[in-house]
């Protein structure tokens, strides 16, 4: 079952001088390790890290219209930084892995199945 491992996390945290950071570049070569270690289970199936939230773009839907806006629409004390999608066995083994994936600060992982392709039935 492949599962998306979703990361949140304050950025003024995780990143505070930006990407120009040691600490920054010691987290990329830590989820450098952990995407290394995913792939060598057999368990990665592709994942990204994003830029910060200030470059993002919404696209507010309503059933009037559909509006553009600068920068995240929630206002959330944590950003989503990135993501895994993984292809585990179960939701234990999806946890597991959740539990081992480097983040900066505090921050949270949100665990989400991802919805099967009709050839996946």
């Amino acid at each position: 079952m492949q599962y998306a491992l979703l990361i949140y996390e304050p950025e003024a945290e995780a990143y505070p001088a930006g990407e120009a950071d040691e600490a920054w570049h010691a987290i990329l070569t830590a989820h450098t390790a952990f995407g290394g270690e995913l792939a060598q289970a057999g368990a990665m199936r592709s994942g990204a890290g994003l830029k910060s939230a200030r470059t993002a773009t919404t696209v507010k839907v309503t059933p009037e219209s559909r509006t553009v806006h600068d920068g995240p629409f929630a206002e959330t004390r944590e950003q989503l930084g990135g993501l895994y999608v993984i292809d585990v066995p179960d939701l234990d083994a999806a946890i597991a892995w959740a539990k081992k994936l480097p983040i900066a600060g505090t921050g949270s992982i949100e665990i989400r199945p991802t919805l099967g392709m009709p050839e996946d039935a």
